[in-house]
Parts: structure tokens; sequence; C-alpha cells
């Protein structure tokens, strides 16, 4: 289905000199064809179990809302699709026309990933649900999309509830020939105390994911993850989507990203490279200058200015006597002293996974193996450029993500146009745009595995690219 005339973003294309990878498109899933894959690997039941599934995938907000109300249960997304728009839904659900229309977009390749059921599959606590499921559907898309594999790349579903499943599940589909994985985390696990809690694969995991790590490197994978955080926290409001929705993607992100940088897997992983999507990257240029003011202030030898063994309680006792109020003295000539004793951990050293030694020591575990996100409109992707703001004059490697297919999309064929607005408007250069559109795609997929782009419509310049 050809456009009858040629889009903004495909006259930007053909003059901006480089390709252009999507990192974070979406196509949408048609359930029928689905089970019949579930029927293969699950059995004749696996009809029932996906209706089992159902209210999970259609969310809470099919109950009446005085019902959510008195409950707590918050208001989760409807209507997440393009409708009035039919060719771009008929687009996010027919390979073949996604294919077709791609330049109209203005991108050469675009690594897809699912919207309803391929997202929330790895994340089911039903072993048979998630582990069947999830490899019914790795099938499914493997022969979605297996024809157009020169430009479309969809990502596997990786279920990470033990390190176990998620090696079984990363050898299968790489045997199937993917090339990308999205993995899933934010796990919810019991507890022996009040609550249950999300576990964020790094620090204080309840596995030690090393041997994923691992086998992610073996077989040329480089980690993503698309991961929400609707319902948890503050994000619970039971009448607004909208105030569930924003900044969701930023903040699973964050706890992923700070949770294996504090957890040390940079520093025994150098060579990978993990990348959090839909976020954008102002949450990583926040977090990435967090964890240096954090360690300036809190490494050990810092901690020093704070330890109450260095706190000469004598002259402070004199200080209060002659600076505080007559209230203060009575209590000070009564003899009462206020003397807190806080519990401190086992090892004070919150940095030590890290190993870091100097403040510099972060940016080299943070800024070459971790890449965020970013939807083409989004204006503060230009904070990821910034060597002024950044500390250590550093650029955080972000990149396109379209978001096609879902709701904030209402046309498909603007998304170069929208990401070249940046330009237009002096935010970013057009070198900061090649390395959001490209440079950055190519390294984070080609550092992992360096015959990612082999065989698509990008192979010689991703090599050339990869080569310098």
């Amino acid at each position: 289905m050809a456009s009858p005339s040629v889009s903004k973003s495909a006259q930007i294309h053909s003059r901006i000199g480089h390709p252009v990878v999507d990192c974070d498109g979406h196509w949408v899933e048609y359930g029928p064809v689905f089970l019949d894959y579930a029927k293969q690997v699950i059995g004749g039941n696996a009809p029932e179990l996906y209706r089992r599934l159902l209210p999970t995938l259609a969310g809470p907000s099919r109950l009446p809302f005085e019902e959510r109300r008195a409950q707590r249960v918050p208001q989760s997304g409807w209507w997440i699709m393009p409708s009035r728009n039919t060719v771009d839904r008929a687009t996010a659900m027919a390979p073949r026309l996604m294919h077709e229309r791609l330049p109209e977009m203005g991108i050469d390749v675009a690594v897809l990933y699912p919207t309803v059921i391929g997202t929330l599959l790895p994340f089911v606590r039903d072993d048979e649900i998630r582990r069947g499921g999830a490899r019914a559907f790795n099938m499914f898309a493997a022969d979605l999309f297996g024809p157009y594999s020169d430009r479309l790349l969809p990502v596997a579903g990786i279920p990470m509830h033990t390190p176990q499943e998620a090696i079984e599940e990363l050898e299968f589909v790489s045997r199937l020939g993917y090339k990308a994985v999205m993995l899933g985390a934010l796990i919810g696990r019991p507890s022996t105390g009040r609550h249950s809690w999300r576990d964020t694969l790094g620090l204080d995991s309840a596995h030690n994911y090393d041997p994923v790590w691992a086998k992610c490197l073996e077989l040329g994978f480089a980690p993503t993850f698309h991961n929400q955080s609707q319902g948890f926290g503050f994000r619970t409001a039971v009448s607004n989507w909208v105030y569930n929705h924003i900044g969701h993607f930023a903040v699973a992100g964050e706890a992923i990203c700070k949770s294996l940088f504090l957890g040390g897997v940079t520093r025994r992983f150098p060579r990978l490279k993990f990348s959090f999507l839909e976020g954008g990257g102002a949450w990583a240029c926040n977090l990435y200058s967090d964890l240096i003011r954090h360690w300036k202030t809190r490494n050990v030898e810092a901690l020093e200015h704070v330890n109450p063994a260095n706190l000469d309680r004598k002259a402070l006792t004199e200080l209060l006597r002659r600076y505080g109020d007559q209230r203060m003295k009575d209590t000070l000539e009564r003899g009462e002293v206020e003397d807190p004793q806080m519990t401190m951990p086992p090892d004070i050293d919150e940095f030590a996974a890290c190993e870091i030694k100097q403040a510099e020591d972060i940016r080299d575990l943070f800024v070459p193996n971790f890449y965020f996100g970013c939807e083409a409109e989004d204006s503060l992707n230009a904070w990821a450029f910034n060597k002024r703001i950044n500390p250590f004059g550093s650029r955080l490697n972000v990149v396109l993500g379209s978001d096609i297919g879902h709701f904030d999309v209402t046309d498909m064929s603007q998304i170069l146009e929208e990401a070249y607005e940046l330009v237009e408007h002096g935010l970013i250069t057009e070198e900061d745009l090649k390395d959001l559109t490209f440079a950055n795609p190519v390294r984070f997929f080609g550092g992992v595995n360096p015959n990612f782009f082999k065989g698509t419509a990008v192979e010689k310049q991703a090599a050339e690219l990869l080569a310098q």
C-alpha cells in the first residue's frame, strides 16, 4: 500500500545522509493466531488458560467504578491503539504492511515490541501460563515476522522469575533466529512480612542473575527492558489513568537501571549493554548525576564526616549551653543529653559491588553500558546530549523509540518528521540526530552482537560504523 505522496519524513530521510533505526516500535497481536501456537505448547486447555489471563490483560478497569473505588483498584489503560486511523491500526497488525510503509515513516529498520499479550506473559505468576505462553508467543512472532527480517526485527519475551527459566528461553529463541530480547523485571515476590516486593534483578535480588547476563553475552543478546510501574506506589488513582501513566516507564527504568548499577553488574560484565525503553532520557541524566553526587557524600571516606564516633560531645554540649534556648539549657543541666545511636549496616560501603574508587568510575560504568529509549517528539532528548550539564561532559546514549502502534502516535508517517523538529528548533544538532536515530542503536545492538544488522537494509552502514 503505497503512500499517495512522499511524506515529510521520507523527504527528511532522503537528505540526512544516514539510516534510521527504530529501537521501540510496537505491533498489535492477533489473539486467535496466538492461541493456535499456545495449543501446540500448552495443550488443548490453552484457550481456558488464556481466558483466565484475560482479566489481567484487560485490566481491572472492567470493574464498576464504585467497586474499584471501594477496593482502591487503580484505573488502568483503555483505548490504547489506533482506531480512527485504520491504516495505522492495520499496519501495527500486519508485518507485510508495516514493512511496506517503513520508508513513509522515515525508518529503515524497526525493532518491534508486542502491545498486550506478549508484554504481560513474562510477568504472569502461574508457571504454566508464563513459561508455556511465552514460548508459544515467541514461536508465533518468529513465524509472523520471519519473511520481513531485512527491516522488521521482533523481540522475544524472556520470563525471568528464575535464572534457569530465562536461560532456557534465551537458548530457545536463539535457535529460532531472534536477535533482540525483552527481559522481565520488577517481578512480584512474596514476603514473610506484610507486603510483597519487586525484584529488580540486581541489588538485593532473590536470585543471582549473573548466569543470565553471561548467557546474553554468549548468545549475543543485549538485554532490553520495557517495564511499567502503573499500579505501584503513588500510581494508583482509581479514576484517572493519565495520572497513573505519566512517568511510569521512567520510574520502572530507573529502578532496574539503578539496581543493575549498584549491584555491580556493569562492573562484572563490562561488555554487556542494557536498554530501558519508553521513559525518555531525562530520568537517566538525573540518575547519572545523582549517583555521582551520592558517592561524593556517601563513599567510605566521606562518611567520616557523619560518623557519630567523630562527634566531639563535650564541645557540642558547651556550644548548646552557650547558644541554646532556656529549655535546652535546662535539660543539659539535668544531664539529659540527646545522643541517638543509629543501627548501621554490616558494610557501610554501598558502592562496594561497583568498586568505585573515584567519581569518574561511575561515568565509566554507567555511560557506555546503558541506553535509553526516547520518543520522537520528546524535547528533553536534548538533555542527554548536553555536555555542559551532564557530569564530566558526558553524552548519554539515547535511542529513538517511535512507539508506533500505540495511542500516542496518531500518524505513523510523521515519526522522523517529529524527531527532526528538535534540530529545527535548535535543541539538538544534525550529529545528535544521527546518534539518536542510527549510531547509538547500532552501538547498542552491534556492541554485543557485531552481526546484529547482517541481512538487514542497513547492514553495510552498520558495519562501517562499528569498524570505526
